[in-house]
């Protein structure tokens, strides 16, 4: 695909990157010169300098032949108008990052009047993120498939687990669990598991399985499973007022703490079910006095990744409560995974994703067509979900009889309102949904991984 992006930020530098690693043409718009430079020699992708908005500077980026413009400047209002130029003199599909709460309550009827592909609001998708594993706090992340009927959850093996020393052959029939080990990682090593892999304490292991059938599973395992009852919040930003808009119909108490005085009466106002404290939340003190030690959950979002970091920290000392924080910056990933925070979220990281995941979807295969697409494992793997669209040399035959590549595995076949966990007898049809696990990255069509075994 040809692909626009305008706006050269950390989301955009990192489109850029990934779509050009996806063999697409990509093209950067950015006022500045020197940051379009230096992305065009980093990433070797073309690069114009100049207004995004500008029909002229769009038509030098080669809006005209362009299948794709995405805007993800600082500006919504600048966002939707480079959307705006690019329909009328490319007739292009368009993306735009939209931010401001005000639009949120109107984004389809703006959608649709413009004819924008998609929007992505990095706070709301971020509030999302949190909100699933504080519905399932045991879980250090979840991802959903199958419209959200199918989800991979993402834990630690706990200590004395009779999980611990199983061979993962053997959960099924030891457990009655009908889950899927997908994944495992353990001392900084990517595992996709055979049947004779041997799970060990402290493993962070991926299964895949429907909501129930998973719930029963972290019984079985002696670990938790019921949604947290409350929720301390530091920073009143939008992410924590989408975070909380979403918690409190789920019956969580929420308790947010914001220093700005002007911001808690906006909260007071947006949340009235919310206990909103007029404080600095980066005070020890404000912590121990407003409860933490006693929150089932505490989440860290203000604008300041060190303080988000240390907040989080200070929170699990202090407690055994489901602890969540956002980082801004991706500089210092390895640093921060070290760490052990339990859940952290990248904005950035998240909304590009997203923009990933939709032009994935549209660079049909023969037969496949990618539908959902993320990246896990410290982004070592993909998690993608193809719908086997046409009658294909792979459909019909029994996945012990199908050559799957080293380190792939087929994670779960959705057939209509069956969800079903695949063992060696079973087949793909026309119109399934086929979710695979690999390390192979930039995955378009299901058969660079899965082929029919020579005779």
């Amino acid at each position: 695909m040809k692909i626009i992006i305008v706006g050269c930020g950390k989301v955009g530098r990192t489109l850029a990157e990934e779509l050009n690693k996806d063999d697409n043409e990509v093209t950067v718009i950015d006022r500045s010169y020197a940051v379009v430079e230096e992305l065009s020699n980093q990433f070797d992708v073309m690069g114009v300098a100049g207004n995004g908005a500008s029909y002229k500077t769009q038509m030098e980026a080669g809006i005209e032949k362009a299948d794709l413009l995405i805007a993800v400047t600082a500006s919504d209002e600048l966002n939707l108008l480079c959307c705006l130029i690019a329909k009328r003199a490319g007739n292009c599909q368009t993306i735009a990052r939209v931010r401001n709460p005000e639009y949120s309550a109107e984004i389809d009827f703006v959608k649709e009047t413009l004819g924008l592909a998609m929007t992505i609001n990095p706070e709301f998708a971020v509030a999302q993120e949190i909100a699933k594993v504080l519905r399932f706090p045991s879980a250090i992340k979840i991802d959903s498939f199958g419209k959200g009927r199918v989800e991979m959850l993402k834990f630690r093996v706990p200590p004395e687990s009779n999980l611990s020393d199983m061979l993962v052959m053997s959960i099924a029939p030891k457990l009655k669990a009908d889950v899927l080990v997908c994944a495992v990682e353990r001392g900084g090593n990517i595992f996709i598991p055979k049947g004779d892999f041997r799970l060990h304490e402290k493993d962070v292991v991926s299964i895949l399985a429907d909501a129930k059938k998973a719930s029963d599973f972290f019984k079985k395992i002696g670990i938790e499973t019921h949604q947290v009852k409350d929720t301390m919040i530091v920073g009143g930003g939008d992410t924590s007022y989408y975070l909380a808009k979403l918690l409190l119909p789920m019956g969580i108490d929420v308790k947010l703490v914001e220093r700005d005085e002007r911001r808690c009466d906006v909260l007071s106002e947006l949340l009235p079910k919310a206990q909103i404290i007029h404080a600095d939340g980066a005070e020890q003190s404000v912590l121990i006095e407003e409860g933490v030690s006693q929150a089932e959950a505490f989440v860290a979002l203000t604008n300041i990744d060190e303080e988000n970091v240390m907040l989080s920290l200070f929170a699990r000392s202090q407690g055994k409560g489901k602890v969540a924080t956002k980082i801004n910056r991706m500089d210092f990933d390895q640093i921060i995974r070290e760490l052990d925070l339990d859940t952290t979220v990248y904005p950035k990281k998240i909304t590009a994703q997203h923009i990933l995941q939709f032009v994935r979807g549209k660079k049909n295969s023969i037969g496949c067509n990618v539908e959902t697409m993320y990246r896990i494992l410290d982004d070592k793997a993909e998690a993608l979900e193809f719908i086997v669209k046409q009658d294909s040399e792979l459909s019909g035959i029994p996945l012990e009889e199908l050559q799957i590549k080293e380190n792939t595995i087929v994670a779960c076949i959705i057939r209509g309102r069956n969800i079903i966990i695949p063992r060696g007898k079973d087949t793909m049809r026309v119109g399934d949904s086929v979710v695979i696990v690999t390390t192979t990255l930039g995955l378009k069509d299901i058969r660079d991984v899965i082929h029919v075994r020579k005779q």
